[in-house]
């Protein structure tokens, strides 16, 4: 068989869709020896050379069900597009619950800054996924479900991989939702570079990003989370004076006394699990209300991830400080250990 053969057979096999048939590679190769009768090519060594390459591009040019390449593309191309966007069809996390797509979509730089996506809802929990462009991005989506804001739900700035979030506002009940991200700039926010300084509108970047809404399946059995590191001893001037810890549902309180003759404590946490960037705090000082705060750091590896909280307080008085610790969106079988930690000057 010659190369103009061989080139003959691959030219009519890229021109149509592949049939996604196991048997492919033989056929194939039955095909060319048909080929190779038909024009009564002397079988030699060029020969047996042609069918060994021909097995080879064939696996390259017909991977699964996808459709051959065609002009002007190439087969990375094609890989790219059957998994658009670093969103996967299906996935697995680290606690073994099962991820699967119901709808994608995109918000590109230059054009319409909102996208919807209308899912069936099958009573399995839901959560929405993003991923931004390879551009700097400052436009994080926010997203609502039949027209309502989510709480629970929030897209952080232009990061590295693929973020998760809950949606924690579907009704009992219902069959469809329609998930909406919206990455228009929202208000005037604007900020002070320097005290009394003038409050200069904050310039919103956009870029594009890449969304989805997924629905999983929870692990059968309930997945332990790791431990939690201990918090620093000691930290830009402040000192580790009590800390509690728990594990999530079964622990959703707690309860540390204090003392700070500077009248200032700060207060800290950190957690681990999958889930852990859902945790939230309510926090009373003495009785008093505080403002509640959403996230918990996770602390693997590098320096301490600190966030702390600082209050003012009476100085050298006992100090007691209860909180209440929740958790946005569904967790079943996925629990998450927490730790609070009380600072003092």
């Amino acid at each position: 068989m010659t190369v103009q053969d061989l080139r003959d057979v691959l030219r009519e096999r890229a021109g149509a869709p592949s049939p996604g048939n196991p048997n492919r590679h033989d056929q194939v190769r039955s095909r060319i020896r048909r080929t190779r009768l038909r024009r009564r090519a002397t079988a030699g060594a060029a020969a047996v050379a042609a069918v060994a390459a021909s097995a080879v591009v064939g696996v390259s040019l017909f991977p699964g069900t996808a459709s051959a390449p065609g002009p002007g593309t190439t087969a990375t191309a094609r890989t790219e597009q059957d998994k658009p966007a670093g969103l996967p069809e299906e996935f697995t996390a680290g606690d073994g619950t099962a991820y699967r797509r119901l709808a994608i979509g995109t918000i590109r730089k230059g054009s319409a800054r909102k996208v919807s996506l209308t899912v069936p809802v099958s009573g399995k929990p839901l959560d929405v996924a993003a991923v931004c462009g390879s551009e700097t991005s400052s436009d994080s989506p926010v997203v609502s479900v039949n027209g309502h804001g989510d709480p629970g739900t929030r897209l952080l700035p232009c990061g590295k991989g693929m973020q998760l979030s809950p949606l924690s506002v579907v009704r009992r009940g219902t069959t469809e939702v329609t998930v909406t991200f919206d990455a228009t700039a929202h208000g005037s926010a604007c900020v002070r570079h320097q005290k009394g300084g003038p409050c200069v509108p904050v310039e919103v970047k956009e870029g594009t990003w890449h969304v989805a809404v997924y629905e999983w399946t929870p692990p059968a059995r309930p997945v332990e989370p790791a431990p939690v590191r201990d918090f620093p001893a000691r930290l830009d001037g402040w000192k580790l004076a009590r800390s509690a810890t728990g594990v999530w549902d079964r622990d959703q309180s707690f309860t540390l006394v204090a003392r700070s003759e500077s009248g200032k404590i700060g207060i800290d946490q950190l957690c681990t699990g999958e889930l852990a960037g859902r945790m939230w705090f309510k926090v009373r000082i003495n009785g008093a209300d505080s403002p509640m705060v959403s996230r918990c750091g996770s602390w693997k590896s590098g320096d301490y991830p600190m966030a702390m909280t600082e209050y003012t307080v009476p100085k050298g008085s006992r100090v007691t400080i209860t909180g209440k610790i929740g958790l946005w969106g569904e967790y079943t079988n996925r629990p998450v250990r927490w730790s609070v930690g009380v600072y003092v000057k």
